[in-house]
């Protein structure tokens, strides 16, 4: 069992930065697949960003040279470092971790892009 706890959104001007982190309490966290996402109302999520146990990264074309994800397994902490936000960065902002089966979601934090 995986828990996970995000944190860090919040309101910010177009061309500004946040860093979101997810705090994740439970066993074996290094061996999980790790990956942000994100949901605005009436649409389906998406997949941001993604990082493999091995360190292995992957984005989103929409998100590419601007959001860095990233992992510390000792702390057991996963963060994604959001640069030159736009408004359609906009949404609620989801933590994921998955090994085989099992599929671990966090509650989410809202960011918002907007002047």
């Amino acid at each position: 069992q995986v828990q996970l706890v995000e944190s860090g959104g919040d309101l910010v001007q177009p061309g500004g930065s946040l860093r979101l982190s997810c705090a994740a309490s439970g066993r074996a966290f290094s061996t999980y697949d790790m990956g942000w996402h994100r949901q605005v109302p009436g649409k389906q999520r998406e997949s941001v960003a993604t990082i493999t146990s091995g360190g292995s990264t992957n984005y989103a074309d929409s998100v590419k040279g601007r959001f860095t994800i990233s992992r510390d397994s000792l702390k057991k902490t996963l963060s994604l470092q959001m640069n030159s936000l736009k408004p359609e960065d906009t949404a609620v902002y989801y933590c994921n971790a998955h090994r085989l089966v099992s599929n671990y979601w966090g509650q989410g934090t809202q960011v918002a892009v907007s002047s």
